[in-house]
């Protein structure tokens, strides 16, 4: 019997994160090699001619080893690697990048990575590189395009892909419509489903995560849905009416992309629609870009707790500077403030010199107390468990777990001041101390954010850096002030 295997490509090769870093390390030892070999050859007379030859000849071949590596490689692995190389090694690889990669990596990159490689396009390159793109991908990179060729590229759009590319520029960045893609199957209720399999067959390809087919009415009304599984499973000759599901979640263009990022962790979508207020079907969001959002938006957390914006690892120090400098300063000034506080009590603390060595303890463990519940809240707040409703209850119930907590962890305090004071009233000012400060930290874990999400601003921005004062400063005041009320 003859055994027949499937024709597998010699090229095909599977997808690892790993292979992006390997790939980075193959890159960054040529770039070094080449810097190496460069330098020697400089050390030549500039006028040798042979050292010019040499130099020649290994600039090419370091370029066509460049090449053929980063050329090889998936466009993600690509923008990975122009992200973690300085600007001036990013532009030599980005102009050895092929151009039918240019596209794909521009969507890949992020923001402050994409402004230096547009930068570093001519005008005709940028046209060719968004050219083909659709309007949802387009609507992504226009504001980092120069308007001419923006301009440019919307001359060669149908008047259906100029209108959508229009209507996606106009939502908030931030917003479901803004990250909404056009591209989805629509068929009508009245056909059978042999006749949607038929339509799906002439198609060159499905749209990427499609799981289901959108419903609608000749005035592209949303009806329902049609999964792909009921198409299948069911026999050809049954209408869609009848198999179609009329319980679906949809979404508005309006809506929150943060909140849509909700909904699909919620109940575990793939893809879902969006509808305009007449209920007509404008866009769907795939959970592709659902995956971005939740990165974004846990990358920007991350940083705006520290007070900090997203910037570019290798950009000029000045640039750093204007990021980082202002909430440096600002948390200077805080220890400042604490560091005068504990000067008040400048008598108390020469006098019991070992609560120079305590004090410090009760600032810690109150911050380290309070940055767990504001950890607790700032998430609670992303996901929109957190309304005006429950905030009181939720404020009680951190301040009782705080409380508990901090009986436990004062009272290991207690022992540990009486160690090495032998003193059992110092020993209770500690314990004192230490829960007062974790009720403190605790407070302001909680109040921050909700206050700042309730102004409208970005509750983690900052938070760490006010939660230090409060915790230091307060934390200072209350254990030196049970120190001069009970022990001096």
């Amino acid at each position: 019997m003859t055994q027949i295997t499937p024709d597998v490509p010699v090229t095909a090769r599977r997808l690892d994160p790993e292979d992006a870093q390997l790939a980075l390390a193959k890159v960054q030892e040529l770039l070094q090699r080449h810097e190496l070999v460069e330098n020697l050859v400089h050390r030549q007379e500039e006028n040798d001619q042979r050292a010019n030859l040499v130099e020649g000849l290994l600039q090419r071949q370091h370029d066509a080893e460049l090449t053929a590596l980063v050329n090889d490689l998936h466009p993600a692995d690509i923008a990975f690697i122009l992200s973690s190389v300085p600007n001036l090694e990013r532009q030599m690889i980005w102009r050895l990048v092929s151009a039918e990669h240019d596209a794909d990596v521009l969507l890949e990159v992020d923001d402050w990575v994409r402004e230096s490689l547009i930068e570093a396009m001519d005008r005709k390159d940028l046209v060719a590189a968004t050219g083909n793109m659709d309007a949802d991908e387009l609507a992504d990179l226009a504001p980092d395009l120069p308007a001419d060729v923006v301009a440019e590229v919307q001359k060669g759009l149908t008047i259906e892909e100029r209108a959508r590319l229009i209507e996606a520029m106009g939502y908030p960045e931030d917003s479901v419509g803004g990250i909404m893609d056009f591209e989805m199957v629509r068929v009508r209720e009245d056909v059978t489903l042999e006749v949607v399999l038929r339509y799906l067959r002439r198609l060159p390809e499905l749209p990427d995560h499609t799981d289901q087919i959108f419903v609608v009415n000749r005035s592209d009304k949303l009806l329902g849905t049609l999964t792909l599984s009921a198409l299948l499973v069911n026999e050809p000759e049954v209408d869609v009416s009848q198999v179609m599901s009329t319980e679906y979640l949809s979404l508005s263009p309006l809506d929150s992309d943060s909140d849509a990022a909700g909904a699909f962790e919620r109940y575990d979508l793939v893809s879902a629609p969006v509808v305009d207020d007449l209920g007509r079907l404008v866009g769907r969001v795939t959970i592709a870009e659902v995956v971005d959002v939740i990165r974004e938006d846990s990358d920007e957390q991350a940083l705006s707790r520290a007070g900090m914006q997203e910037e570019d690892i290798f950009a000029p120090v000045t640039m750093a500077l204007r990021n980082r400098a202002p909430w440096l300063i600002l948390n200077l000034c805080t220890a400042a403030t604490a560091s005068f506080v504990a000067s008040l009590f400048e008598a108390t603390v020469s006098t019991i010199v070992v609560l120079a060595f305590l004090m410090s303890i009760v600032a810690g463990i109150g911050g380290n107390s309070g940055n767990q519940t504001m950890t607790l809240i700032i998430r609670a707040l992303a996901v929109g468990r957190i309304t005006p409703k429950n905030v009181w209850p939720l404020v009680k119930r951190e301040m009782l777990v705080t409380f508990l907590v901090g009986l436990l962890g004062s009272t290991i305090a207690a022992v540990f001041a009486w160690l090495i004071s032998h003193s059992v009233s110092i020993a209770l000012v500690m314990m004192g101390a230490m829960i007062c400060n974790m009720l403190v930290g605790a407070s302001i874990g909680v109040l921050v954010p909700v206050v700042r999400a309730r102004l409208g601003k970005d509750p983690a921005m900052g938070s760490s850096v006010l939660l230090t004062f409060a915790t230091d400063s307060l934390g200072f005041f209350i254990f030196l002030g049970l120190a001069t009320l009970f022990l001096i």
